[in-house]
């Protein structure tokens, strides 16, 4: 009798294994959403809402590069000789960086403000302004490549001093080339990455 049940248990065995090894190569599975991350930003695809993101940009949770706006003032101190907007090539590595920023930030654009002191006409202080400003986006173009499209010269003449006194001093602090950066552009800060995905709505 007991040869009869150890039997007929092997057999239900069996019949219960079999059957659990049939559903098992029966079920299949479907990947619902893309899990790859294409262009590496940490973002993966099913998400993805932008896929020309600049390399190195941080990204918000659609894999969308952050915008900062970008406003920047430098005062590149040229001493230009008296009545001259000659630049000596020692004032060259100043003017490189006002170029090394520009190529780090692609879309931006600058304008190059020229001020005088107040010594002089008005006539000859606004063109010599110009002039000196002229000669700095010359630099820029012609021995740091910046496209010229991106460049603007203003001349102001001796019309916004930054010293009100009238003294040897003051003149030559007012004596002098801004660099003033704009634009918009993509930040290269810290990325994070997602894993998951939105409903369908």
């Amino acid at each position: 009798m007991k040869t009869i049940i150890f039997g007929l248990s092997i057999i239900l065995l069996a019949g219960c294994s079999m059957r659990d090894t049939v559903n098992i190569e029966e079920m299949t599975t479907t990947q619902a959403y893309d899990l790859s991350d294409k262009d590496g930003d940490g973002v993966i695809e099913a998400r993805e809402r932008c896929n020309d993101t600049a390399k190195g940009a941080a990204v918000d949770n659609y894999g969308c590069g952050q915008v900062k706006a970008i406003n920047e003032r430098k005062e590149i101190s040229i001493l230009f000789p008296n009545n001259s907007a000659f630049i000596a090539p020692e004032y060259y590595p100043q003017i490189e960086e006002v170029a090394l920023f520009l190529r780090q930030y692609p879309t931006t654009k600058v304008t190059i403000e020229g001020h005088t002191s107040r010594t002089g006409t008005d006539e000859r202080n606004t063109a010599l302004s110009q002039e000196r400003a002229n000669a700095v986006t010359a630099v820029l173009a012609e021995r740091f490549s910046i496209d010229r499209s991106r460049l603007t010269a203003i001349g102001y003449g001796s019309s916004r001093p930054i010293i009100l006194e009238q003294t040897p001093e003051a003149e030559i602090r007012n004596r002098r080339v801004v660099a003033e950066v704009t634009g918009d552009d993509t930040t290269t800060d810290m990325r994070w990455t997602v894993y998951s995905v939105d409903e369908q709505q």
